[in-house]
Parts: C-alpha cells; structure tokens; sequence
C-alpha cells in the first residue's frame, strides 16, 4: 500500500526528462527558426547557392522569392520555412549565413578604401604617389602618372572617366592585403 504523501506518487512524468521543453519555449524556438528562415530568404539567389541547404529548404526560399511580399501568402510561406528550419540545426546555418554576410562586409570595405585612394591620387597629385608607392612599393610610378593624367582631363570633359575606373581597377589588382 502506498502513502498518499509519498514523492513518487506526485513526481511528474517530465521530472526526469532532460529535453523537455515547454511550450513557451517551443514558441520561442518556432519564431528564432521563423526569423532565421526570414534572414536567409533575404539573400541573393548566389549567396543561398553557397550556404548547403537541404533541398527542400532551398526550393522554399527559392519559391518565397516569387510570392509578392505583404500579402498573407508571402507570411504564410514564412511561416513553412520557419517549420522547415525547426528540423535543423540553426548553429551551422547562422555561421555560414555570418561568413557570407561578412564577407560582402569586407568586400564593400575595400571598394569604399580603393576609392578614397583614387580619389585622394586624383585630387593631391605628385605628393600622394610618392607616399602610396612608399606603402607599396610594387606600383608603377610611370603608370600611376599617366593614369592619372588621362583620368583628370577625362573628368574634365564630363563626370565618367575610363581612366578613372582602369585607375580603381589597377589600384586593386596591385594592392592585396
């Protein structure tokens, strides 16, 4: 006979279960998935081509991309991506998705760094070659020079230079760091 008093008897199933998840916490799951799945229908069809999705995640976002956005079938199909997601594990996702992110980061950097450079060659002259080259010493002077030139009375004559561009083109080919 047990006593009514005894732990067992008011022990609850869940008490030994590790995983078990309540279900505010399988909301709060649900709608990180659904955020995670909103984030990678915001890329570009070649960035989502680098990222090594299951397939039919990938056609979902794929599909998503046709659906006018707004509308009640667009937040409908989100939230089947986000109930696609639910089945993986978001940590790889979200490290990839950050590399990618990143890196169009860093890219974007560089060609805001190459154009201040241009610009500083086109505008200070001389003195700015000098102190560039002794950055890099792998630069041609002669070219730089004429490239530069050809870029200022190109700019003269209107606002687009194809020297301008060759000189950007140049700057970036010879600088890597």
């Amino acid at each position: 006979m047990k006593i009514v008093g005894d732990s067992e008897h008011f022990q609850q199933p869940y008490d030994n279960d590790d995983e078990y998840v309540s279900r505010t916490g399988q909301k709060v799951e649900s709608e990180a998935a659904q955020k995670l799945g909103m984030r990678l229908v915001d890329l570009s069809k070649s960035q989502l081509a680098r990222m090594e999705l299951d397939e039919f995640l990938y056609d979902a976002i794929l599909h998503s991309k046709n659906i006018k956005t707004k509308t009640e079938a667009y937040r409908r199909h989100l939230q089947y991506i986000g109930k696609l997601m639910r089945g993986f594990d978001p940590e790889p996702i979200e490290a990839t998705l950050d590399k990618i992110l990143n890196k169009n980061n860093n890219e974007t950097a560089q060609v805001h760094i190459f154009e201040k450079m241009r610009e500083r060659l086109l505008t200070l002259g001389d003195d700015e070659i000098n102190a560039l080259i002794e950055l890099h010493p792998q630069l041609d002077r002669q070219k730089l020079r004429q490239l530069i030139r050809q870029a200022n009375k190109e700019l003269a004559k209107g606002p687009d230079s194809k020297s301008s561009r060759e000189l950007f083109k140049y700057l970036r080919s010879e600088i890597t760091e």
